[in-house]
Parts: structure tokens; sequence; C-alpha cells
């Protein structure tokens, strides 16, 4: 079976000529080999990186790394949606080697109103356009995204983490799960499986999150709904290994093809992901 991670950030640290956002928290740097060993070590195929929101816009780091390991990576990158001027990157946008797709997020005071204050409607048609698919991190703004897929048929949205927030935790996960499986009917909405351990503060296999995670993936299918791990924001308490074993081995309502699709077979195929078997 093939496993691919749908979310990891990699990162260097943060130095004059690689300065991250005012405010952000300093944290010891994650590297490509560093995800590689832990993927090894788990049977992991390949992952999407995801440029970490701390470095900016930039996408440099996880570019040079799907150059050094192309059979192993490839980006989901940021990208300055309320710079129109930026426009015309976009029509290339998948030129750029390993380029997938774009990344948004849209779950702080800062970035949260940018859906609703008319600054980044421009961006929507041009993905759709130049069909650039797009992860999407907004858990309180699920309904603002719906209306946009709905705009916009053809253009791909891949909901992050189920649309879970901190506040969607333990016995709150099952709200969460019902707030993410309003946007199933709209077929050109996915979801991410992604950094369930997050979301419980019992021990493997979090057995509470059983029900909503299975609840979410028959809503939308096991063809639009992809494993992932965000290992760096994952509990300390959590392995690597056990964010793939909780899904592969504990997660009995899944049969053998379901598997296949969910753990990785999904998401090469919305990202047009053209891996070598």
């Amino acid at each position: 079976m093939m496993i691919i991670d749908s979310q990891i950030h990699i990162w260097l640290p943060q130095s004059p000529t690689r300065p991250w956002i005012p405010g952000a928290q300093d944290r010891a740097p994650f590297s490509d080999e560093e995800a590689l060993a832990l993927m090894d070590k788990s049977s992991v195929q390949a992952a999407i990186l995801v440029p970490p929101s701390f470095e900016g816009h930039r996408n440099d780091y996880s570019l040079a790394a799907v150059k050094k390991f192309p059979n192993r990576f490839a980006v989901m990158g940021r990208f300055e949606i309320q710079n129109q001027s930026l426009a015309d990157q976009l029509p290339t946008w998948k030129s750029q080697p390993g380029m997938l797709g774009i990344r948004l997020t849209f779950h702080r005071d800062k970035d949260r109103p940018w859906l609703t204050d008319g600054s980044t409607d421009w961006f929507w048609p041009h993905a759709q356009e130049h069909q650039i698919p797009l992860m999407v991190h907004a858990p309180e703004r699920l309904p603002e995204m719906a209306a946009i897929a709905k705009r916009y048929p053809k253009l791909k949205i891949i909901i992050d983490h189920m649309g879970f927030a901190r506040s969607t935790m333990d016995e709150h996960a099952k709200d969460g799960a019902n707030r993410i499986i309003a946007l199933a009917d709209l077929p050109n909405v996915y979801v991410k499986i992604s950094a369930l351990p997050c979301y419980s503060t019992q021990a493997y296999p979090y057995p509470n999150l059983h029900g909503p995670v299975q609840s979410v993936i028959k809503a939308f299918g096991p063809e639009r709904s992809f494993w992932g791990t965000d290992i760096t924001r994952m509990p300390k308490t959590s392995s690597y290994q056990e964010a793939v074993s909780m899904v592969v081995e504990e997660l009995d309502f899944l049969s053998s093809k379901d598997l296949e699709w969910v753990m990785g077979q999904g998401l090469a195929k919305c990202l047009d992901w053209r891996l070598p078997t």
C-alpha cells in the first residue's frame, strides 16, 4: 500500500537572512532528512511539504527538498493571497518542479477577515482558471469556504485537519465532525484526516476520535479523505508511527481498499501527483 503523508512542515533556523514573521515563536528547525527518517521507519513512501506560516511566504527550502528527493516530496506552497499584483505568478505556479498547489491559512485574527472583507475575492477565479488545487486551514470559516466552493465548482479545495480547531477536542470532536460534514455534498471539496492526536487528550489509539473520523470518511468517501500527520504539531506523547497505525490498524471500519484511498491513492489522484510505483 502506498502511504503519503498529506502534511509535513520543514524549516530552517531563523537568521538575519531568513527572518520569521514578527511575533513568531522561536522553535528548533525540522529538516527534510529528519522527516525522511521518520517516514522510513513507518513505511511512508512520500509526503506533501507545507512551508510553515512563520517563515512568511517563502517556499525555497521545501522546493530544495524536492530537488534532493524528487520521489519522496512535493510542495503545496505559500502564496501572498492579498497581493493581487502577484497574479501573474499563477499561470506558471505549477511549473515549479515539485509544486502541486497552494496552501492557505485563515485561523488567526489577522487573516480570518480576508474571507469576508473582499480582499481575496480576486484570487479564487484565478486559481480555478489555472487548475491550482488548494489546501486550506480555516476551522472557523467553513461556511465561507463552502460558499467559495459553490461559486467555483472546478476549484479543488482540501480542508485541513477535518476543519478541527482547539475548540473541537475530545467531547467536542463530534460537533467538529458535523461542521465539516456540512461540506461533503460539494464534489470539489476534499478533507484531510490529519493531525488527529492533536484533538484528543486520551492515550493512543485515541478512541474518542474514532466515531467522528468514521462519520467524516463516510460522508466524504475514502476517495476524498486524505490521511496526514502534521508531525511537528503533534503532542510529544504521540509518535509518528502511532499516527500511521491509528488509521491503518485501529480504524476497523475501513476495508483494505478504503485504506488504499485514504492513505495515499486519493491524495495522489486529487493533486495529479504521478509518483513512481
